[in-house]
């Protein structure tokens, strides 16, 4: 084997002169007749070698059979370009290998699409990983990945917190999503659980005097899948204890600001903005807003009886919702476009999408003729229109408004390039509800976890009217992505049953779910609190990406299969039978 001496990314104009060996894939071949030349490539760059006649008729024999993709050892002197014919592009740009012996380690078959294009479709790029890992645009990725995993380590390790692993093997308990169930073969008829988070453990290390933990943890949901969604990620896992909401925040912010400079070279200013749940919703419609661009939404409904448009009054009657924002230089969208937007918001349950143009003269439209001028002119001075600008608004149920309007706010940003693509904006959304309301399965569902400790202004509200507590809860948001979440637990023994018998568990259920914790917060329990942030989600973020699974080496499809490995696949009786399984239509 030619051992190689050097990478292929690093050899310069001062290695001229020197006999060196390079390993691995050819990238490119052109033979030019008398000279062969091959582009090779390993994860470091691309050095171009050349093989001449002088160095033997088998030795360019051999060069002439290399094809894409084949694995080799070149040993050769590396010698200056000739003039003119320098590649800038490249960092060994300056210098060639000439070619004194060639190692063949092993051919390849003709690659299913151009690994260099990198164009192909996404399920062949899948089935086919090995090759799709090797183009360079793919490796930078996960080189960035692992100086994100480092910057994580180091920046907490230097704030006192200790690194450990929690079991991935676990009990079922409901924490939101579906679990990935293991069978034991040991205990017939019973079940491990793969985690959807460590939050039970870490809660409890805690609870064991650990005081500061963090994990690089994998995580398992069997749900439905949605786009950039995965039903195993991995999130960077924190917990504190004696702190409040804002000791969470406030340590993770030095990171995040360390991330953003190393990665994107810029740092945020600190502290990040701090918005209200409610405000949130009120304002952008959804609890995680893009915030590069400054468009609002506001409500509308106090102007439905000053007009004769009857659609808006009817609503307002019934008790629903009438907001709009306003489109900076939408004007300039055409009939059929704005049919398009109609049906966008239609998507999202809007029965219709009302729209005026903002004019030198006032406001035109289909509805504008509803309006009288002191409406119309309320309606641009409340909104800060200019001409050239564009009204949108929507009547509807609360929830209708909050789905048209926050995806329309998003889609408007994009199409009317109300912001750079390549800035980031980073915010805290805080004051989650504690629970909701689930009609279908008439019970309090945790909007987190049902283990978040409530305001303590608001734990009246937990014997009176549930849906009015607000969470110790806090989103980290960037660029309209939820990139991380956490809480202060409940430590409270007495307001965590309390919280358990809520959401529809009994006691005896509590103690068969939940003993081990129940448990541990009888013994002193401090009060606690943490947040998880999405690795594959940031270097998605990070890395100018729009699709998670290229921030993961081997992902899954949106339907949950390798398509590799052809996972998940069947197994033999034998194997079922000694986990006391049986597969039933």
């Amino acid at each position: 084997m030619l051992k190689r001496t050097h990478n292929c990314g690093e050899l310069t104009a001062e290695n001229v002169g020197q006999t060196v060996i390079l390993n691995g894939w050819v990238d490119a071949y052109r033979d030019f007749g008398g000279l062969v030349f091959i582009d090779l490539r390993d994860r470091y760059g691309i050095t171009q070698v050349v093989f001449e006649p002088d160095q033997g008729e088998a030795l360019i024999a051999a060069a002439r059979d290399l094809r894409s993709e084949f694995c080799i050892g070149v040993q050769g002197t590396v010698a200056k370009r000739l003039t003119g014919k320098e590649n800038p592009k490249l960092a060994t740009g300056q210098v060639e290998m000439r070619v004194s012996e060639l190692q063949v380690y092993n051919e390849s078959a003709t690659p299913p699409f151009d690994i260099q294009a990198g164009d192909a479709n996404e399920e062949l790029r899948l089935k086919y990983r090995f090759l799709d890992l090797r183009r360079p645009e793919l490796q930078k990725v996960f080189i960035m990945r692992h100086k994100m995993n480092q910057i994580m380590r180091k920046s907490l390790s230097d704030q006192g917190f200790l690194e450990f692993e929690t079991p991935i093997l676990g009990r079922s308990t409901p924490e939101g999503a579906r679990d990935f169930l293991v069978p034991s073969r040991l205990h017939k008829g019973h079940f491990y659980a793969l985690p959807q988070s460590p939050q039970l453990y870490k809660q409890i290390l805690m609870m064991s005097g650990m005081d500061r933990y963090f994990q690089i943890a994998r995580c398992f949901r069997d749900e439905d899948l949605r786009a950039n969604r995965q039903p195993e990620f991995t999130q960077l896992d924190v917990e504190m204890s004696f702190v409040q909401d804002e000791d969470i925040m406030t340590s993770m912010e030095p990171l995040v600001a360390n991330l953003a400079q190393e990665f994107t070279g810029s740092a945020p200013q600190l502290p990040l903005l701090r918005i209200d749940y409610q405000e949130c919703m009120e304002k952008y419609g959804v609890d995680r807003p893009d915030l590069r661009f400054d468009v609002e939404i506001k409500d509308l409904a106090d102007l439905a009886p000053r007009t004769s448009f009857q659609v808006i009054q009817i609503a307002v009657q019934n008790g629903d919702r009438v907001r709009g924002l306003c489109a900076p230089g939408g004007a300039k969208y055409t009939r059929k476009e704005i049919d398009g937007l109609t049906a966008y918001v239609a998507e999202f349950g809007a029965k219709g999408l009302i729209w005026l143009k903002v004019e030198d003269t006032g406001l035109t439209g289909p509805t504008a003729k509803f309006l009288p001028e002191d409406v119309q002119k309320e309606l641009i001075e409340r909104f800060s229109a200019k001409t050239g600008d564009m009204i949108f608004a929507v009547a509807g149920p609360q929830g209708v408004t909050h789905q048209a309007l926050s995806n329309l706010r998003i889609r408007l940003g994009a199409e009317l390039k109300l912001y750079d693509p390549s800035t980031y904006h980073y915010s805290w959304v805080v004051r989650f509800p504690l629970l909701h309301w689930d009609a279908e399965e008439k019970r309090y569902v945790a909007e987190h976890h049902p283990f978040t400790m409530p305001l303590p202004e608001d734990l009246h509200y937990l014997d009176t009217d549930p849906t009015k507590v607000r969470a110790q809860a806090y989103d980290l948001v960037v660029n309209g992505e939820e990139c991380g979440g956490g809480t202060i637990r409940c430590h409270d023994p007495v307001i965590q049953a309390k919280i358990f018998s809520l959401l529809g568990l009994s006691p005896e259920d509590a103690q068969e779910k939940f003993g081990f914790l129940l448990s541990a917060l009888s013994f002193g329990a401090p009060p606690h609190g943490g947040i998880a942030l999405g690795i594959d989600r940031m270097v998605m973020l990070f890395s100018g990406l729009t699709n998670i699974r290229d921030c993961i080496a081997f992902p899954k499809t949106a339907r949950g299969y390798d398509l590799m490995t052809g996972a998940p696949g069947q197994v033999d009786l034998k194997q079922l039978r000694e986990l006391y399984v049986r597969v039933v239509d």
